[in-house]
This record gives structure tokens, C-alpha cells and sequence, in this order.
């Protein structure tokens, strides 16, 4: 068994609360372009990045028509529902549990970068983060990308995902590290588990609260 050394955390959906926020901008800039999408589909899609998203809900042809278009008007519309996103229940007593169990902590959002830091201002003790990766610093998940930019930032030899998505629980194993997945996001508990995550709890509280428990479960993963 070896001990973590960092946490990697996810975002959207793990921090804040913004999947259906998300959704509902790219149904919105969707059907700017004439394209009418239900919005459980796209929201089986957020957690993935703009540079995915369009193609993996409508193909190829879309995203070679319209795509920069279609992301563009995703950015601008989620810019103006942006305050409608607020700090997930515990998000900075899970940031603070971490600290106190001696982790270093990083972030890996598919998120633009203005995007992301716009909305780890929302969380209280954000400060406690050591690094941020953003979505303009490589493929976004489920590439393992954007995962393994923060784990070398953070030097770290030994870590563990944070994210709320089975694209994070993909990025994580292709970054070879476990996943604990939160049903924040919208994904069901069997969902987070068939993907591939080695614990899942309800919300950031509740895994601030079991994090001892959790440490166990990822050493041994």
C-alpha cells in the first residue's frame, strides 16, 4: 500500500455546480445553428471539453461545419448564466480535509482557462490549490492529458481523480491513477463504478467527512 501524495480535482460538477448550467448553454448555442438537441443528451456529454463535445453529440459533419461556431456561442452563453454557478455543499471542506491529510492538491478542468478561474473563485480556500490545467492545455478528457500536466506540476509519485464524470474516471485511468467519483454531476453511482471509479460519495462534504476511509481505499487501488 502506498499513500497518496496529491489530489487531482476536477471542476465543473466536483466544485461547483454548473453540468446543467453548461447543458443548457450548448443547447442554446446548438440551436443558434439550427441544430435542436434534448438536454439530457448533452448533458451525458459535459465533463468532456468544447473540442470533443460537438462531434460526440452530432458527428463529424457538424463539428467540420460549425463547430468553432457552435463552441464560441457555448462560451459566450455560459458566460451569461455564469452567476447562476455556485460552490458545490462542502467544496471547501473537502479542499480543506486534503490539506489537512497532508495532499498536495491540483486541478484539471477541460474548462477554459478565463472559465476556470472565474469559478475557483466561487470556492472558498481555492487558495489551498497549487496548480491549475485548464482546457487550453492540451486534448480535454477523457484524454489523459490535462491529468498528467497537473501531476507533473504538482512532482507528484502517487495521486488520485476527484471529478463527478465518467470522463474523469477514463482520464484518470489513462493517466494510471484512481478515481473517486461524486454524484454532483448527475451521473448515477453504478454509472461512476462500471466506469472504472474505486469510490463514489454523494458530495464534496460527504468525502471530506470519509477521507481517512477513502486514503485506504486509493492506496490500495
Amino acid at each position: 500500500m502506498t499513500r497518496p501524495d496529491t489530489v487531482v480535482l476536477d471542476l465543473d460538477g466536483t466544485l461547483v455546480d454548473s453540468v446543467y448550467v453548461h447543458a443548457l448553454a450548448w443547447k442554446e448555442a446548438f440551436r443558434e445553428v439550427g441544430v435542436d438537441l434534448p438536454t439530457y443528451q448533452l448533458h451525458r456529454a459535459v465533463g468532456m471539453g468544447g473540442d470533443r463535445l460537438v462531434a460526440a453529440v452530432t458527428g463529424d459533419a457538424t463539428e467540420d461545419a460549425v463547430g468553432d461556431v457552435v463552441r464560441k456561442l457555448h462560451d459566450d452563453m455560459f458566460r451569461q448564466r455564469r452567476p447562476e454557478v455556485h460552490a458545490l455543499d462542502g467544496a471547501a471542506e473537502l479542499l480543506e480535509a486534503c490539506r489537512d491529510a497532508g495532499l498536495r492538491q491540483v486541478v484539471a478542468s477541460s474548462s477554459k482557462p478565463e472559465d476556470t478561474e472565474a469559478l475557483l473563485e466561487l470556492v472558498e480556500g481555492s487558495r489551498m490549490i497549487g496548480e491549475v490545467v485548464s482546457g487550453s492545455e492540451g486534448p480535454s478528457k477523457p484524454a489523459p492529458d490535462l491529468v498528467e500536466q497537473a501531476l507533473d506540476r504538482a512532482g507528484s509519485t502517487h495521486a488520485f481523480l476527484v471529478g463527478d464524470a465518467v470522463w474523469d474516471v477514463e482520464s484518470a485511468a489513462r493517466a494510471g491513477i484512481p478515481c473517486v467519483g461524486l454524484l454532483t454531476g448527475g451521473y448515477s453511482e453504478a454509472e461512476l463504478r462500471d466506469a472504472g471509479a474505486v469510490a463514489v460519495h454523494d458530495t464534496p462534504r460527504s468525502l471530506a467527512a470519509a477521507l481517512p476511509h477513502v486514503l485506504d481505499v486509493v492506496s490500495r487501488a
